[in-house]
Parts: C-alpha cells; structure tokens; sequence
C-alpha cells in the first residue's frame, strides 16, 4: 500500500458520508477519509495525515465536480488549513440533514444490526447565529480562536456565524494570556457569561470574568444554573427534547422512574409531573454542583430525589429502592456503556428512553439492549448542531 506524504495531492472520486464530518474515498487499496467534499464529487484531495495503515486523511482543495447541494461557506474559515469548528458549510441546509440522516442509519446497522431509516429534524431558528456556548483558546499572540481540524494551531475568529450575535464580542476584542481557554455562555435572558482558565506550575486556575449563573428557560420552568455547566447549545433543544422524552416515558401516576446523567434536572422534572407527588424520580449526576442546583431548581417537586456519583456506580443500587417503571439516560458523547445498560435490564423496567449525542454510541448501547431482549421501538434525530457533523438522538427502547 502507498502511504503519502504530507501535502500530497490526488485526484480523486468522492464516496459516502461517514461518521465526523469527511466522506470515505478509496485510491490504491487504501481509504481516505476527506473533508470539504460532497458524496458524488470529483475532487483534488490533499493529503493531512497519513500514518500508515489502512487509512488516510485529506482536505478537497479544489472541486472539480460538484455535487448538488453544494454552497458557498458563510464563513470564510469553514475552508481546508482553516477553522475545524464546521464540518458542513459547504452544503445546503437539507444536504446537511440527509447527509447525517445516513450516518445514523449506517451506525445503526454496522453497530447494532438495526436496519432504519430516519430524518433528521430541523429546530427552529435557522442554521446560524444559534451557538449559545463555546470555548476557544488563545493563541501565541492572545487572540482568541478555534483549533484547526486534529491540529494545534489557534484560528483567530474575529467572529463566528454560528454563534449567538455578539456573544464572542467581549472575548475577541482583547488579549488573552497565550494558551488560555476562554469559556463564553449566552443564557437563556441573553446575558452573557465569561470565565478564563490558565495552567501554571501543574496548577489550573479559573477566573469568572463575567456573570457566572445562568438562566434557563425549558419544559415550562425556570432554570438557575453555573453558566458553564451542562445545558444544551441550541436554544431550542431543551425544549424539543424535553416534549420527546415526556411523550414516550409516559410514567404512570404513582409511578418511579429513574433520569440518569440528570445534569441539572431537565428530564427529572418532566418525569415528576407524569408521576405526581405520589411516584418517585431518582435523579443521578455526578456533577456535584449540578446535583446542588437540580435541587435548588426542583424543591418543589419532593417526589424527585437525587444521587451524586458516577451513574456506573450508583446505579448498581438503586434497584434496591424498588424497580422503575421507566428510565431515561442522557449520557455524555462516549454513551453509556455495557455496564450501565447490564444495570438497567437488570431490574426490567418496560421502557428506556435514550437521548444521544453520537450515533456510534448510541448504536453500541443499543447492540447490549437488543442482547437483553430490549428492541428500538421509535427513534427521532435533531439538526442541534447545524454546520456541523453532530446531531442529537432520542432512542425509545421497550422490553420484549
């Protein structure tokens, strides 16, 4: 097999989507993943990566076939050598919904032998100016940017399209100390939150800037949070998955049901509204702040009760309390894992409500559900991060 030198350019046709943003291409036996490209295209592909083995990495640097769909970028840095932050400005907005549509639907067949097709619903609001919370690091020279794509190198953003209007404004405007994170959060009243983090000598320090506790507005309440705490990017999502989950948990009155990775409550409050005062929900996070607020936010909801410590840990106990009627688990990119979803089926509730934000994990756990005599009953996917490869999940899963 050849292997490329760095900057090597090849003339090549385009293949399918996979999952992280690039399409697959196969040149002399090997596969080359490449981003900046459309399925169907004919492209000039140079090489960024390669380390031997069976595969390569590589930028389309020049379209020499178009595919339909494809768009001018609204960013100039959504380009090869440039910002990794987007995956898929270079494609209409439906082309982008499609083209993930494929990457759950193959996941789920490579990974969990489930053959189903779905679309990828679009939230309201648009494709830009969505972004309610990011991170960026400063470079040698103190501006604030994004991390090329798998590089090092800091892209200075004098803004960016797919933020909140005028989120990035205190963070672009001045000078940071060289490697420094920057944390910046758009609440749900607009106001805006800013904390710096700095390593010296092994020590990490973190300064709040600005602000420091969120408000949220979702599922009919009110949310006081550490505004770089867990909540989700889109203004819309909380909301659209909170109805999700609501409608297929259906806990019934007096009934327990248990919300996993619970952050700061969201699902646990849906849940204790189906059960009443007479049920009970189970929140479980092991982000002790988060615990803290979700009891502040919920204490008007007595039948919630809450569980600091990693889910793997706790939940191998809770069956103990009596079996749930219904769990939801919405756990972080890596998903849940064998050992939690074993600690599910163990004590049989009829229904799991699954909320993912990758579709490779998600496909894994649902592999060890279907293992136990649980089977994907519904499934919905959500454009919660448009301009790039990632969408958000809901997985219903029923006993038998």
């Amino acid at each position: 097999m050849s292997r490329y030198d760095v900057g090597t350019t090849l003339e090549i046709e385009v293949g399918a989507v996979a999952h992280g943003g690039h399409c697959v291409s196969r040149v002399d036996g090997r596969v080359v993943f490449v981003r900046h490209a459309l399925p169907g295209e004919r492209v000039v592909a140079e090489i960024t990566e390669d380390k031997g083995g069976s595969y390569c990495r590589a930028d389309a640097v020049r379209v020499l076939r178009a595919a339909p769909g494809r768009v001018e970028p609204p960013c100039p840095l959504a380009v090869p050598g440039a910002c990794g932050g987007c995956d898929w400005q270079h494609a209409a907005p439906e082309l982008q919904r499609e083209l993930k549509a494929r990457v759950v639907a193959e996941q789920l067949s490579r990974l969990a032998g489930i053959e189903r097709e779905t679309e990828v619903e679009e939230l309201p609001g648009g494709m830009l100016g969505w972004r309610t919370r990011m991170r960026l690091v400063a470079g040698r020279d103190g501006r604030a940017g994004l991390r090329g794509h798998r590089g090092h190198d800091v892209i200075a953003l004098p803004d960016c399209p797919i933020a909140v209007p005028g989120i990035l404004e205190p963070v672009v405007s001045r000078r940071w100390r060289p490697g420094s994170e920057v944390e910046v959060t758009s609440d749900g009243d607009g106001r805006p939150h800013v904390r710096e983090q700095t390593s010296a000598r092994g020590r990490r320090q973190t300064r709040q800037l600005r602000g420091g506790r969120a408000v949220e507005h979702a599922a009919g309440r009110d949310w006081k949070l550490d505004a770089h705490g867990f909540w989700q990017v889109h203004p819309a999502a909380a909301d659209t998955l909170a109805e999700v989950v609501g409608r297929w948990a259906r806990v019934p009155e007096g009934g327990r049901a248990w919300d996993l990775y619970a952050g700061v409550g969201l699902f646990a409050s849906v849940l204790a509204g189906q059960a009443g005062p007479r049920g009970e929900v189970v929140a479980v996070e092991s982000n002790r702040g988060a615990v803290a607020d979700g009891e502040a936010n919920l204490a008007d909801l007595p039948q919630v009760s809450w569980r600091a410590g990693r889910v793997e840990h706790v939940v191998r106990d809770l069956g103990e309390g009596g079996a749930p009627d219904v769990v939801v688990l919405d756990p972080p990119r890596a998903g849940a894992g064998r050992a939690v979803v074993e600690s599910i089926v163990e004590v049989a509730p009829a229904r799991v409500v699954y909320v993912a934000c990758d579709p490779a994990a998600l496909a894994r756990d649902l592999a060890t559900f279907a293992g136990h005599g649980y089977s994907l009953a519904d499934l919905r996917a959500f454009d919660a991060f448009p301009m790039t490869h990632h969408v958000e999940c809901v997985a219903l899963v029923e006993r038998g």
